[in-house]
């Protein structure tokens, strides 16, 4: 019994030192390895890496950018039934324990020791968060250590609520949903409230293992795990028996969602990512920022029906180029099937309402085409009609061709070769409000809105015209439409320049000239104002004067500019001569709500100059001021000489060049043609004082567009088809005329001004402070000239 109690005491005593030193080395183990762990604090700072996302106006998706997809979730705001369904399956204890469930570690080491199989229970939710967010995926003791000590410190500084609602915006559920808001949209297209039992079950059984367990890539293991958390759910009397077997029942159904862009805007998504990436970096992608764009969603699908509708339009009247690929022979023996054909469809591009399809038969009025989504589509002679198909020039089987859809019925199409372009701006403050850079972005990444820089052709007389009217001249001014040859030693022959149509009209006004977009006038003009002076002036609307050529040929705009340069211009003809800056991001918002940005732009504002510091002033007794300075675009042009060519313009729209535009039935249309050299680039430009649209058709690398066509031919149209969609309902709005400009009568031919008692002649307007040297000039004889036959008079 002696010996016996000395080895008791032995025992006791190595136990005491054991425990002493164990405690000792879990103590210095903690110092040492609790020196390399982060702070708690950035837990709470954790940046969650929530997609970039991009809104219209009006609040339509139209862009997400980002490698997980994440919708997070306050706590409040996570229903009761998911976290009873997450702690039943990862950690029921949750809210006992201090972040290591000491029990349930022991037991997980009891298991391990005994059999050399891991089982449940060894990690808390606390610890999966540390592992998680914190610590590498390696596998060993050192770093199990960590976890717990994480474990520890994360539960001394946080609250329970505050580190499940982290766990639960964090944690991977497969799919890349990170986090249960995100997993319940990706897998079920719905909002976390909106879940069943059996869909909750569903999320919380995917933590341990959300790539295989998933019911998209397995629905079995997904049921199996679904069902095990019904029944610790059960166990732990979370749900009714009643609620139980309703879940268990319930078949397992996914609607793999992601979120669906609602509104055609890629170009605009795009171009909004990359001043995103270029204010924040790569942060762009994971900070959660919320931007709304400035479009309009229902202006920028008129502006994509638009574009699509001409580009359509362009081709058909140029004939069919033929098909587009043949199948291979392995699919067109008889043995083939549609699977093997829809799949060879499936891997060509998609292209926005051309659907890839293969010729099946054709009998010279019948084609019939197979597709993979559709199925088998017969079409009638009309519906090939521009393609000239026949029996003579046949469609063969095999033939892999475009079909798209025309109200009830499929048309032959073609992948188009030309390309287009429409942007709308608002000319009070810039804003655009549509925008398509080609015929579909997925399709052709290049913005030819933004980046295609070409020449506007007639596009640019109004602002020639402009020059003249600051000069000197008015719409009265007659000018001389006749040949004229220039000698240049820089070039190998002679520039002899003409009009479109060829022929020539004399003397004209230059109201008539700019109408009938004469070429020769406009050269004539620039020759008597000075090309120094016009290229000064000009770029007042904001075209940079270094691309203005220092010749001649910038009257006929040889120039190169964007189609967003030419709609800014023209919002100075709009606005009544303020110059804009335009805009595409309206505000950012970080994920929490907080405004990043908001813009500010400089507002066009005509009446602010007329505003009065006077307390009588307002109809409410307040004085009213005009806002300030800052908040105001400037004004570059002289109201008078906007408000004379703005009135030609509007004549070009109704007997003009642009006449087509009458169909839109407004007295507010301002609009001008352009067309360059060899119907390379065609154009139109339009306005009334509430939006500007600039239309655009052309090759990328340029080329003849084809004989005849003009930008009131190729261009016009889809102006037209826009600016219908985008100004309905709207009231007519026009610019008042200045109290500078008076109105007078002039002989139609020679633009002098007639007595005024006369009750003859055109009615004219021009300057008040002009008007004594024009009744000066009236009284010369009309033999008099002051300059020659061939030259300004």
């Amino acid at each position: 019994m002696r010996w016996a109690s000395r080895i008791l005491l032995i025992l006791a005593c190595l136990g005491v030192v054991g425990f002493g030193l164990l405690v000792g080395v879990f103590f210095a183990a903690k110092w040492h390895y609790g020196a390399q762990l982060p702070s708690v604090a950035s837990l709470r700072e954790l940046q969650l890496q929530v997609p970039l996302r991009i809104y219209t106006r009006d609040n339509k998706l139209i862009g997400e950018y980002g490698a997980e997809r994440r919708a997070p979730l306050h706590y409040e705001q996570i229903p009761q039934r998911v976290v009873d369904a997450f702690l039943a399956a990862e950690d029921d204890r949750f809210f006992e324990h201090p972040g290591v469930d000491w029990r349930g570690l022991a037991r997980a080491s009891v298991v391990l020791a005994t059999t050399g199989q891991k089982s449940q229970g060894g990690s808390t939710i606390t610890m999966q968060l540390a592992r998680n967010v914190f610590l590498s995926p390696e596998r060993s003791y050192v770093r199990k250590f960590k976890e717990i000590l994480l474990a520890m410190r994360i539960e001394d500084e946080l609250s329970k609520q505050e580190i499940l609602e982290t766990y639960l915006n964090k944690i991977f559920l497969g799919q890349r949903a990170y986090g249960v808001g995100a997993a319940a949209l990706v897998y079920f297209g719905k909002d976390l409230s909106d879940l069943s039992w059996s869909q909750v079950a569903l999320l919380a059984g995917l933590p341990k293992a959300p790539s295989r367990d998933n019911p998209v890539a397995s629905p079995e293991r997904a049921k199996e795990r679904r069902d095990y958390v019904l029944r610790r759910l059960r166990d732990l009397n979370k749900i009714s028996a009643l609620d139980y077997e309703a879940a268990l029942a319930e078949p397992v159904t996914v609607k793999f969602s992601l979120p669906a862009v609602e509104v055609d805007a890629y170009y605009v998504a795009e171009m909004i990512r990359a001043e995103m990436v270029a204010r924040f970096g790569e942060a762009a992608y994971t900070g959660g920022y919320r931007v709304t764009a400035t479009i309009e969603s229902h202006k920028q699908a008129a502006a994509n029906a638009a574009l699509r509708d001409a580009l359509i339009a362009y081709e058909e009247r140029h004939g069919w180029a033929g098909p587009e690929k043949q199948l291979p022979a392995s699919l067109l023996t008889e043995n083939a099937d549609s699977k093997g054909i829809g799949n060879f469809l499936d891997a060509l591009p998609t292209a926005a309402g051309l659907l890839p399809a293969a010729v099946v038969d054709f009998d010279g009025t019948k084609l019939r085409v197979l597709t993979r989504s559709q199925g088998l589509v017969e079409l009638e002679a009309g519906d090939f009609k521009w393609a000239g198909l026949s029996a003579k020039k046949p469609a063969r089987r095999g033939d892999v061709v475009r079909i798209r859809r025309d109200g009830e019925r499929w048309k032959l199409a073609q992948l188009p070769n030309a390309q287009g372009a429409l942007v709308a701006l608002d000319p009070r403050d810039g804003s655009v409000v549509a925008l398509v850079g080609g015929y579909d972005f997925l399709l052709n990444k290049y913005n030819r809105v933004v980046q295609a820089r070409r020449q506007p052709g007639s596009g640019f007389k109004p602002f020639l015209y402009t020059a003249a009217f600051q000069f000197g001249f008015s719409p009265a001014s007659v000018v001389l439409d006749a040949p004229v040859v220039f000698e240049d030693a820089n070039l190998e022959s002679a520039w002899r320049p003409e009009n479109s149509s060829g022929d020539f009209k004399g003397p004209m006004r230059l109201r008539e000239a700019l109408v009938q977009s004469r070429n020769l006038v406009s050269i004539r003009l620039l020759q008597a104002v000075g090309i120094d002076y016009v290229r000064d002036y000009v770029s007042r609307f904001g075209l940079a004067k270094e691309r203005m050529p220092r010749d001649l040929s910038m009257a006929l705009g040889s120039g190169s500019y964007t189609p967003m340069e030419m709609a800014r211009a023209y919002s100075v003809l709009a606005n009544d001569g303020f110059l804009i800056d335009p805009f595409f991001i309206d505000e950012i918002v970080d994920p929490r709500g907080g405004l990043v940005f908001k813009a500010k732009p400089k507002v066009a504002c005509p009446e602010c100059a007329a505003l009065i510091v006077d307390t009588a002033a307002g109809t409410d007794g307040r004085p009213q001021t005009p806002p300030p300075a800052d908040t105001l675009a400037p004004q570059v042009v002289d109201p008078g000489m906007v408000w004379m060519v703005d009135d030609i313009l509007r004549e070009v729209v109704t007997r003009g060049t642009g006449a087509q535009a009458r169909e839109l039935r407004r007295g507010d249309i301002r609009g001008k043609t352009g067309t360059t050299n060899d119907e390379t680039d065609a154009w139109f430009y339009g306005f009334n004082t509430q939006l500007v649209a600039v239309s655009w058709v052309g090759f990328d690398q340029p080329k003849p567009l084809g004989r005849g066509e003009f930008g009131g031919k190729a261009a016009l149209p889809m102006w037209i088809d826009f600016m219908r969609a985008a100004l309905k309902g709207l009231p007519e709005q026009t610019l008042p005329r200045p109290a500078s400009l008076v109105e007078v009568r002039v002989d139609p031919r020679s633009g002098r001004l007639l007595p005024e008692e006369s009750d003859g002649g055109t009615v004219e307007v021009l300057p008040s402070d002009r008007l004594e040297r024009a009744r000066s000039e009236a009284q010369r004889a009309p033999a008099e000239k002051s300059v020659g036959e061939d030259e300004l008079f």
